[in-house]
C-alpha cells in the first residue's frame, strides 16, 4: 500500500509540474465557463422545446454531458506520459528493478493521473452546484450525473494508461488513445444496424449510453458495473503487459 501512495503523490506531482496540465485546466475551465453560461442563458431564456425543463436538466446535465466530450478530448494529453515517458528516458528499468511490484506501479500511477482528472472535476463540477444559490435543482440527478461523469473519465485513464505501456512515444500513445475513446464513444451509432442481438451488445458496450443513464438521474448498477469493468480489465492489461516486457529483459 505504501508503494502504491508513493508512487501515486509522484506521478500528481509529476503532472502538476507540467506546463501542459496547466495548460489543460485552463482550457478546461474555460471551455467549461463558456458552455455554462451559455446553457444558463438558454434556461433563462427557454425556447420552446425547453419549456417545463428544470435548471438541472438544461444547464446542470446539458454541462456534464459536454463535459463528457471535452475529458474525451484532453484525457489522452494527460496519460500519454505515464509508461511513455518511462521507456523513453530508460527510467522503465529503474522501476523494474526497484522493491515495488508491478501492480504497485501500474495502480499508483493511474490513481496519480485520477487525482488530476478529479481536480479538474472538482472544478467543473462547482459551476452547476452553484445553481442551487439561485434556483432548486435536483441533487440525486446531479450526483448521479458526476458519479457517471468521474466513472466516465476513470474508463478513460484506464485505457490510456494501457495504451501508454505499448509505445515509447508519446505522441503515438495520445494519437492511439483518442482514436480508441472516439471509437467507443461512436460505436452506438452501429447499433441502429444489424440484428437484435447486434444492438444489444453494441449499445452496451458504448460509454456514451450508460453515461446519458446516469446523466438523467438513472443510477442503475449494470452501468456502474460497466465502467467498472474496464477499469478493472485496462489495468490488468497494464500490469500483463508490463509483465511481459520484464520477463524478457
Amino acid at each position: 500500500m505504501q508503494g502504491i501512495v508513493a508512487i501515486a503523490s509522484h506521478e500528481i506531482k509529476r503532472i502538476f509540474r507540467s506546463l501542459l496540465a496547466w495548460i489543460i485546466i485552463a482550457v478546461v475551465e474555460f471551455l467549461a465557463a463558456v458552455l455554462f453560461l451559455i446553457l444558463l442563458n438558454q434556461f433563462l431564456n427557454p425556447a420552446p422545446w425547453l419549456a417545463g425543463r428544470g435548471a438541472t436538466e438544461v444547464v446542470a446535465a446539458g454541462l456534464l454531458q459536454i463535459s463528457g466530450i471535452i475529458f474525451l478530448l484532453v484525457t489522452p494529453f494527460i496519460t500519454m506520459r505515464s509508461f511513455s515517458e518511462e521507456r523513453r528516458t530508460g527510467t522503465i528499468q529503474l522501476l523494474y528493478s526497484s522493491p515495488i511490484t508491478l501492480t504497485e506501479l501500474v495502480i499508483g500511477k493511474y490513481l496519480g493521473i485520477i487525482g488530476f482528472l478529479l481536480a479538474l472535476l472538482f472544478v467543473v463540477a462547482l459551476m452547476p452546484i452553484s445553481l442551487s444559490m439561485g434556483t432548486s435543482i435536483d441533487l440525486m440527478q446531479l450526483g448521479s450525473g458526476l458519479l457517471g461523469l468521474f466513472l466516465l473519465i476513470a474508463s478513460f485513464a484506464a485505457i490510456g494508461v494501457f495504451v501508454s505501456t505499448l509505445t515509447s512515444q508519446t505522441s503515438i500513445a495520445a494519437i492511439v488513445t483518442f482514436g480508441i475513446l472516439f471509437m467507443l464513444w461512436i460505436i452506438n451509432l452501429a447499433a441502429g444496424t444489424g440484428s437484435e442481438t447486434f444492438r444489444i451488445i453494441f449499445t452496451y458496450l458504448s460509454p456514451l449510453n450508460h453515461f446519458n443513464n446516469l446523466i438523467d438521474g438513472l443510477l442503475k448498477s449494470t452501468d456502474i458495473i460497466y465502467y467498472l469493468i474496464i477499469i478493472v480489465t485496462f489495468t490488468t492489461l497494464s500490469i500483463w503487459r508490463l509483465d511481459a516486457e520484464r520477463i524478457n529483459l
